[in-house]
Parts: C-alpha cells; sequence; structure tokens
C-alpha cells in the first residue's frame, strides 16, 4: 500500500503560515519552520497587548483630567468623586477629549461641579 503523505492539504496549511509571515526579517518569513514559531509569537503578542492598549489609553485619559483639573485647583480624586456625587455620567475618554478639544465645556462642567 502506498504512502499517504497528506500533501494538498499539508502544503495549504504551510502556504497559510508563511503567508502570515509575510514581512518578518530572515528566514521567519521564509522558512516554515522558523514561521510557524514567529506567527505563533506574534498572534500571543497582539491578543495580549489588545489588552494591554485599553489599559494604556486610561492611563492617559486619566492623566490627562488630572492635569486639565489641576488648573482649577482640583485633584484628580476629587473631580470624580464629585461626578459621581452629581449623578454626572460622562467617562474619562470623553472628559479627556472635551479637556484637550473643548476646554470651555469642559471648564464649565468644572465650575458647575464646584458650585455644587
Amino acid at each position: 500500500m502506498p504512502r499517504a503523505t497528506n500533501a494538498p492539504a499539508s502544503r495549504e496549511r504551510r502556504k497559510r503560515v508563511i503567508q502570515k509571515a509575510k514581512g518578518y526579517r530572515g528566514r521567519r518569513s521564509k522558512l516554515f519552520r522558523y514561521a510557524k514559531d514567529a506567527t505563533m509569537k506574534g498572534q500571543y503578542w497582539s491578543y495580549r497587548d489588545r489588552k494591554v492598549r485599553k489599559r494604556e489609553f486610561r492611563h492617559l485619559w486619566v492623566a490627562r483630567l488630572n492635569a486639565a483639573v489641576r488648573g482649577f485647583d482640583l485633584t484628580y480624586s476629587r473631580f470624580i468623586e464629585a461626578l459621581k456625587k452629581a449623578k454626572i455620567d460622562i467617562d474619562r475618554k470623553v472628559l479627556a477629549d472635551l479637556a484637550v478639544n473643548e476646554p470651555a465645556a469642559f471648564a464649565a462642567i468644572v465650575q458647575s461641579l464646584k458650585k455644587a
């Protein structure tokens, strides 16, 4: 009985891995053995960093808000506390965007919180 190698499926699988590794340097983009490791590691990093990106953006928004409210003699934690007390549901992303792009609107929010 002849030996079955599953050649078409194996070749297709290898081509798919090599295609994913396009743009990598050296043998990582040319040889299946190295491309397989490189793509697996790349997928691991991309999965991990999708979570990290969210974390880093939250840090950025908090830093921007802290810098913005310092100009109004407030701290970030007091500002968030006042927002919760006033039951204003604007997330950090929108508040940070307002602080950077619409300073007048942000100032109005801070002044209304100071009055309350």
